[in-house]
């Protein structure tokens, strides 16, 4: 039973940014040579954020204010990362077949760094939790939830899909210097995080609905962004359903 639980878990986390891969990724070495570099900067981020986290010892048990500092160090790697992408644009056109597609577009190369953001923010989310839940024990001793495997897994593809929406507005923001969007990115990044304190008082159902309706918010707004409707969504959908 606890093999399946891990399975099912690990399905519903990453199976969907799998499958984005897969479709959009997999197929071009420069996109997944982005997805890789945006992944260890956002390891960097991590890195960075646990330096602080041992150094600030007084402060080591106040968890809100780790997430505000983890959360800032994400977002500076995410400009960081933007502006490395920004000024490689002259030489993936050389290097790349696609050029046009994928440096006329920018909105690409903010999915792709997007998507390897949050698939490394929800690895590390949820490694030693998929690990616990191979066995031998079950949650639900001592007080515990049995659901907290899935709903662990669904807070994890929660970050990954936001974090991909994220860089699709951040990068539009950098670009148009729009700092009202640049601001929404930032502010509803600390909102998210925040919301997952929640699962200490296993407050775990209002979390995950108030994190999806941030993340279907994020996510149209990401899709504005990119010039397209949720009737091209549709269509697009359907097309593929016919090939």
């Amino acid at each position: 039973m606890t093999l399946a639980e891990f399975f099912g878990c690990t399905c519903l986390a990453f199976g969907p940014p799998f499958t984005m891969f897969v479709f959009t990724i997999a197929h071009d070495p420069i996109r997944i040579i982005i997805l890789v570099a945006a992944a260890f900067f956002w390891l960097v981020s991590l890195l960075l954020s646990s330096i602080v986290w041992v150094a600030l010892i007084p402060i080591k048990t106040y968890l809100q204010f780790a997430i505000f500092y983890t959360v800032l160090f994400q977002e500076i790697f995410r400009f960081a990362i933007y502006k490395i992408l920004r000024r490689a644009e002259y030489g993936l056109k050389k290097i790349t077949e696609n050029s046009t597609t994928l440096t006329e577009n920018k909105h690409i190369l903010a999915y792709v760094s997007g998507l390897g953001f949050g698939i490394m923010s929800g690895a590390f989310s949820l490694i030693n939790i998929l690990a616990d839940a191979v066995g031998p024990g079950t949650m639900g001793l001592k007080a515990g939830k049995e659901t907290f495997f899935l709903t662990s897994s669904a807070i994890g593809l929660c970050f990954i899909l936001l974090n991909t929406f994220w860089s699709v507005i951040f990068f539009n923001a950098c670009d148009n210097r729009n700092y009202i969007n640049l601001g929404y990115v930032i502010l509803s990044h600390l909102l998210a995080s925040y919301l997952t304190l929640l699962n200490s008082q296993y407050n775990y159902w209002e979390c995950i609905t108030t994190l999806y309706i941030l993340m279907i918010f994020t996510g149209c707004f990401a899709l504005k962004i990119a010039g397209g409707t949720i009737r091209s969504l549709t269509n697009g959908l359907k097309f593929k359903a016919t090939i």
